[in-house]
């Protein structure tokens, strides 16, 4: 028998920071990075409640001089990181500090990377396509969704195609990844629902994938065991502490199971939305889930009777494909149960510009990995069927 060679790679941040307090140690970590003076990247709302201006206190305190970029738009564009680069160089930083969610994390990946190698961030789109070591990155976490803080992925809006470009670069890792549950306290409802819709789209993908390895799959299936045990809680009481924490747990484990297996159509599929209509990316994620999985079921089933018992669904005595259905039952009613739109129509999204949203979804760099091959017209036909 041929052995068919295929190596698989696993990336982490060299420091992973968690628990209540872990904010505090942003200062002496800058530090460590030889930080002399930070350009810390945030959004305009954690900018105005006075989030940064904590976070940038503490590295001042360390001895480290902090520049506030609040640039960071909800699906960061081209322009937000090429206004960062030029306060970047302006300013003289030669550390970055992300301090938000995946948006202000990828706006400080693709600062960071055009900052050490020059030219334009769609010049990054695709894999592993810099040459030279991003700039010193510290990334701390404030929601518990896109794991951005801890991944190789930064996601990026192309504002003249209207595309949001895929960057997998192993350089994009940020040196250090902080996760404080105390950070994630009193967010809204509805943020709350998207993040961690998010986090469980990662765990499902990641677990159905082609490149899934026994090292993804045991992070998966706890991420999802966690998010199904404490979304609910945290969506319901933003201030349960013990549901913050684990839900913090459970995106960081769907990170990590991501972050190296992959994902697929649900990604590819979202990231379009987001380009074409600026819709929050967890909820795009959180609609498609059960129509792309759905399609994708017939390529593993025993992989989504795994999920069903994960989500705590009974499947003893089931037959391996009525366990598998029951997965996408327990997505639908976790998704109702936290208030996501029932589909895409609720978005403002149209049938006429799906065609295009299709085309590009198949090119998109998390499609790679999806278990079942789709034709055009599936993606299209997935597209309407989440309507």
């Amino acid at each position: 028998m041929a052995i068919v060679h295929r190596v698989h790679g696993y990336f982490m941040p060299t420091v992973n920071l968690m628990g209540a307090g872990a904010h505090k140690k942003v200062g002496e970590q800058a530090k460590l990075l030889g930080g002399e003076k930070a350009l810390l990247v945030t959004d305009a709302y954690l900018d105005k409640i006075g989030m940064a201006r904590e976070i940038a206190d503490i590295i001042e305190a360390a001895g480290v001089k902090v520049v506030i970029y609040p640039g960071a738009e909800p699906n960061p564009t081209d322009k937000n990181v090429h206004d960062g680069v030029e306060l970047f160089k302006k300013e003289g930083c030669n550390l970055i500090v992300s301090v938000g969610g995946g948006s202000s994390h990828d706006c400080a990946k693709g600062i960071g990377i055009v900052a050490a190698n020059g030219g334009n961030i769609r010049d990054y789109e695709g894999v592993d396509k810099s040459t030279k070591p991003m700039v010193p990155l510290i990334a701390v976490n404030t929601t518990a969704g896109t794991a951005s803080e801890m991944t190789r992925f930064c996601i990026i809006t192309d504002t003249e195609r209207k595309v949001k470009m895929a960057i997998v670069d192993w350089r994009c890792t940020p040196n250090v990844a902080i996760n404080d549950p105390l950070l994630m306290m009193k967010k809204p409802p509805s943020l709350t629902a998207a993040t961690g819709m998010d986090a469980l789209t990662h765990a499902v993908e990641a677990y159905v994938s082609t490149d899934a390895t026994p090292v993804t799959d045991s992070a998966a299936l706890m991420a999802i065991r966690l998010i199904s045990q404490y979304l609910r809680r945290a969506v319901a009481n933003g201030d349960d502490f013990e549901a913050r924490d684990k839900m913090a747990y459970a995106e960081f484990l769907a990170g990590m199971a991501f972050n190296n297996a992959g994902l697929g159509y649900v990604h590819a599929m979202a990231h379009q939305l987001g380009g074409v209509y600026n819709l929050p990316h967890g909820v795009c994620n959180a609609v498609l889930l059960p129509h792309v999985e759905g399609f994708n079921l017939i390529a593993n089933p025993q992989r989504f009777a795994d999920i069903a018992e994960a989500m705590g669904e009974n499947i003893e005595g089931l037959s391996v494909r009525a366990a598998a259905d029951k997965a996408l039952e327990a997505i639908r009613q976790l998704s109702r149960d936290i208030g996501i739109p029932g589909g895409l129509k609720e978005l403002g999204v149209k049938e006429e510009d799906i065609p295009a949203m299709a085309q590009n979804a198949m090119k998109d760099a998390c499609s790679f990995t999806n278990p079942r091959k789709a034709t055009l017209d599936d993606v299209i036909q997935i597209y309407k069927n989440a309507l």
